[in-house]
């Protein structure tokens, strides 16, 4: 790990602490989700002022197993719902995934924007699908993710913010990391341009979370510093910042307690 990061320990605490420790994979089975929750638990240290992460993030099926593993731990239980990764399902269906996430225990629920609606010019669908889904949710975390890297221009990027903000969303979310191009800085930076905008309109914070592709804590400094340039520093917490990770959790937790 490369000394220059010892300088950086204050700020990767804080990026720790805003980990959403993911496994999201087509062979995911119950032993590899309760490793993750075990993990999880295990990779806290107070003495330093580590841990724990913010939240595990799983498919709906293991959502119950999560909850039960993570009880009284402090972690949230997030789910993935509403037809990802692609969101090519009818609303309906996605209601119905989101709804059986909840159901199951799911903290928070990452659904995907409909980018073809989008790209369509179908502002009034995109809209009325996070709404719809926003509502399920009640007041449970609603992150959404936008999945930059199919959509063309930054125009197209901050569209997509504005819409989801304005639909109900708690997060933006760069990426689902299923395809070749998940975060990217320049994405990242035109996601939280938009937030401070929509904040300035509305009064309220929106919460940004980088995913897809972070494995390393230079990567994660990245989008923390991002952040900060529009949160501030002393308001950096998982209530506004998440990294969606699965190897980056264990390298910064090792580094940390080193």
């Amino acid at each position: 790990m490369s000394e220059a990061l010892s300088s950086d320990r204050e700020a990767l605490r804080q990026v720790f602490g805003c980990i959403d420790n993911t496994t999201l994979e087509g062979c995911d089975t119950k032993a590899r989700v309760e490793q993750l929750c075990t993990n999880s638990l295990q990779m806290v240290d107070a003495s330093l002022g580590i841990g724990p992460v913010a939240a595990v993030c799983v498919y709906p099926v293991f959502v119950r197993q999560a909850c039960k593993l993570l009880q009284g731990s402090g972690i949230h239980v997030a789910s993935v719902a509403g037809a990802f990764p692609a969101g090519q399902s009818p609303l309906h269906v996605k209601l119905a995934e989101v709804q059986y996430a909840l159901d199951e225990g799911a903290d928070e629920i990452d659904m995907v924007l409909s980018r073809g609606a989008l790209i369509e010019g179908d502002d009034q669908r995109v809209c009325d699908e996070v709404a719809a889904i926003r509502q399920c949710c009640k007041e449970r975390t609603l992150k959404v993710i936008l999945e930059t890297g199919e959509l063309p221009s930054p125009t197209l990027i901050a569209r997509a913010a504005e819409l989801a903000i304005g639909a109900g969303a708690d997060f933006i979310k760069t990426s689902t990391g299923k395809i070749s191009v998940s975060a990217t800085p320049e994405a990242a930076q035109i996601m939280l341009d938009t937030i401070r905008r929509e904040h300035q309109k509305s009064g309220k914070w929106v919460g940004f979370k980088a995913a897809g592709g972070i494995s390393t804590p230079e990567q994660a400094l990245v989008y923390y510093r991002l952040a900060t340039s529009v949160f501030g520093e002393k308001e950096i917490s998982s209530q506004f910042f998440r990294i969606g990770a699965s190897r980056l959790t264990e390298r910064l937790f090792s580094f940390l307690t080193q």
